[in-house]
């Protein structure tokens, strides 16, 4: 098999691996090119392309997301991960849903760039405690310590899913009715009590600089923004973003802005709007991206 086909053969894999670690569209693509350029000038044979790759992609990944934490630090206003349009989530997807869901990739961020990589490779990618840390030069015992610390961080704060796409959708046309009627209590009615708004604009545009917190608040925001910000000729449409609920805005045929919700018990827990133009350049092509999710 050419190099070529066996490195197609995993190239899914290798994205799925360095967005879920960089959260960025653009930079895990960049990743994985550089994965082939090195792939094609590797001149030892190599056992395993699997896990050689995923040995490249994951020390490049925690190489970049240990210098672009410096940028993060500097980012104008919440900060959420690059959206993608995904497939439609199963039951025997969940898990992996959730992986790519704005809520968890978000939790993540509270780990070192070690930590999500060993955490994911295990948690999401189901890879031996052996090859994690060949793959990350750790101990299998420092693997497995920094997995179950990693778990007792995150149980308590893990979102979940509702895997029931027909009441999702149903529940997201009430939404976008109520939105566009300016029906304040109707919205209200549809969220958690406790839900809470996120909003990247990265500073290129209006967005809310911090997390909004209550049902009244972020249904009178909404209210604010589609009444200031989304002309009449607003065309949503509803898809699946980051493999839960989402609804991506087109305004004069042009994207303006990608929401994604956490749904739970038929009610919205959470809402993440991207509106920053540099984060949804890539949203066509998602689908195409993330095969292996």
């Amino acid at each position: 098999m050419s190099q070529l086909k066996i490195f197609n053969q995993y190239r899914s894999l290798l994205f799925a691996i360095a967005y879920r670690i960089l959260g960025s569209v653009s930079d895990a693509e960049d990743i994985v090119q550089e994965a082939w350029i090195r792939w094609q000038n590797t001149e030892t044979i190599v056992k395993s392309p699997k896990a050689f790759l995923s040995k490249i992609v994951t020390r490049l990944c925690i190489d970049h997301h240990r210098s672009a934490r410096v940028k993060r630090e500097q980012y104008v206003g919440a900060w959420l991960p690059e959206p993608l349009v995904t497939e439609l989530c199963t039951k025997d997807s969940a898990e992996l849903a959730e992986s790519l869901s704005f809520a968890f990739l978000m939790l993540l961020e509270c780990l070192s760039p070690t930590e999500r990589a060993v955490f994911l490779l295990r948690e999401v990618f189901d890879y031996s405690y052996d090859d994690i840390a060949k793959t990350v030069g750790r101990s299998v015992s420092n693997c497995r310590q920094i997995v179950h610390r990693a778990n007792h961080h995150l149980v308590l704060r893990r979102p979940a899913i509702s895997l029931d796409s027909h009441a999702n959708n149903i529940l997201l046309k009430r939404f976008l009715d109520y939105w566009n009627q300016g029906d304040l209590q109707s919205l209200i009615a549809l969220m958690a009590e406790d839900i809470t708004f996120w909003s990247d604009g990265g500073g290129k545009t209006i967005a809310a600089q911090k997390p909004l917190h209550g049902c009244i608040k972020v249904a009178r925001f909404l209210l604010a923004i589609r009444r200031s910000q989304l002309t009449p000729t607003m065309v949503p449409q509803i898809v699946t973003i980051n493999g839960q609920p989402g609804i991506i805005n087109l305004v004069n045929e042009k994207l303006h802005s990608v929401f994604s919700f956490d749904i739970t018990n038929e009610q919205i827990q959470s809402i993440f709007a991207v509106v920053n133009p540099e984060k949804l350049k890539g949203i066509k092509q998602g689908c195409d991206r993330i095969s292996y999710w």
